[in-house]
């Protein structure tokens, strides 16, 4: 077991606004290197988001140079949903963290501090589009189709994204339509198809593209890595509720041309491609949306303790203290169990999380968002009508108010996903009575 460590807190303490292990709590989930990671990152965002985030909001796009600094640092690395740092793709190096100390939760810090912002978008912007594409390519492309593209996905010079939903099939990956067909010479395919509401598609070079290949349902998916052609690819940017900045993204593909050997895994098996990250996708929306549901909490007790009604601060009335009273619950609830998935993440190896872990996550991310939804929703009555006009003091909870969709429906809607977490649950219980109908046996 882990020996517990205590540092010394560098937050104000606020309650409830940051973890525990924050304010100077004993932790075994992380050491030294997660808190001087801690600190690095939130330099970044300091200096690079926070003085920017109100103006990208109102413009809906942000600043190309972030996400070269971005990569320029290694955060990329760190998020490109394998465990170990990819130092055989790069020589970028994180500063305050050796590769062979790196683990899931340096991963997790960089997000926890990215969202501190307040901004879904600029997060999305960030990470939206690489952290589901690249996992791919790491686990299932050829090891030349990693040497040719790694270097400069990781190093920011080259974006990529993932191309799966369709306008009639989101959730239901099985049925999608955009189709591959193999050339007469047998050398390429030709990929022709929409693709809808694809995150930083407007910016990337790359597409992971989820086409059929074969008969109907999850058995003729394959998936292909395809690169960006002006005239047989077509991005156009689609407005959303929220997000703005992050590259919503409509995607036409017209007989584009894919090399056979930018097939990303086997010819038909594309949907374990797709299986195989749902994971990792979901664990980073569990983190954006808990640190945004305590951007939430903090927003509104500061307001609280500033803020005067019939002659006193809001603080002091009962009703408004039992708001932070049921947010800082859930909000607490959900990043314990959060940090024991990603625990388990961090030693189950990809077979075993696949199968453990598919059903706890998807339920976390179920909860979170709905976390994420209420607290939206009591920072806004603590606001009042600030947080019904953009900018200006109530301007971060009228914005994280438009962007609590995004987190409840991508990536698996709530109610798949609370299903799934009992399905899943469900199945683990019969072959535990298996088990133990066997061991009766002997």
């Amino acid at each position: 077991m882990s020996t517990p460590v205590k540092l010394p807190p560098v937050s104000d303490l606020l309650p409830y606004t940051e973890p525990d292990y924050y304010q100077g709590f004993y932790t075994t989930y992380f050491n030294e290197t997660h808190f001087a990671l801690r600190d690095e990152v939130r330099e970044f965002v300091n200096e690079f988001i926070v003085p920017y985030v109100d103006e990208w909001d109102v413009a809906g796009e942000v600043d190309p140079n972030l996400y070269r600094e971005f990569g320029r640092r290694g955060y990329l690395c760190a998020l490109a949903g394998v465990r170990e740092y990819p130092t055989e793709y790069t020589d970028i190096r994180i500063k305050s963290v050796p590769p062979e100390k790196f683990d899931p939760f340096h991963e997790i810090i960089i997000i926890d501090e990215v969202c501190r912002a307040g901004s879904g978008g600029v997060c999305w912007f960030l990470m939206g589009g690489y952290n589901i594409s690249v996992p791919a390519i790491f686990k299932f492309g050829s090891p030349a189709l990693k040497r040719r593209v790694l270097p400069d996905i990781l190093a920011g010079k080259k974006r990529s994204c993932l191309a799966i939903t369709e306008p009639d099939a989101g959730s239901d990956v099985a049925n999608l339509t955009t189709t591959a067909t193999l050339s007469e010479d047998g050398k390429h395919y030709l990929v022709t198809g929409t693709k809808k509401w694809i995150t930083n598609g407007i910016f990337s070079d790359y597409f992971v593209t989820a086409t059929r290949t074969g008969k109907k349902g999850m058995g003729g998916i394959t998936m292909l890595f395809i690169e960006r052609d002006s005239q047989t690819v077509d991005t156009r940017k689609i407005m959303t509720q929220g997000m703005r900045g992050s590259g919503t993204t409509l995607l036409n593909f017209d007989e584009t041309k894919v090399p056979v050997a930018d097939v990303i895994g086997e010819v038909n098996g594309g949907f374990k491609s797709i299986m195989a990250n749902f994971n990792h996708e979901r664990l980073g929306i569990i983190a954006q949306a808990t640190r945004f549901s305590r951007v939430l909490l903090q927003a509104s007790l500061e307001w609280a303790l500033e803020r005067e009604t019939f002659g006193t601060k809001l603080i002091n009335h009962a009703v408004i203290r039992s708001k932070f009273g049921v947010m800082a619950g859930r909000i607490e609830g959900v990043q314990a169990w959060f940090n024991d998935l990603v625990l388990q993440y961090k030693y189950m190896d990809d077979q075993e999380a696949m199968v453990r872990l598919g059903g706890p996550i998807a339920a976390c991310k179920a909860l979170v968002t709905q976390t994420m939804e209420l607290c939206a929703r009591e920072a806004s009555q603590i606001y009042g009508g600030l947080s019904y006009t953009q900018g200006g003091k109530g301007g971060t909870v009228e914005r994280l108010y438009r962007e609590v969709r995004a987190f409840a429906i991508p990536g698996g809607s709530e109610e798949i996903m609370i299903d799934l977490g009992v399905r899943q649950t469900l199945k683990d219980l019969k072959k535990y009575e298996q088990s133990l109908k066997k061991q009766t046996k002997l």
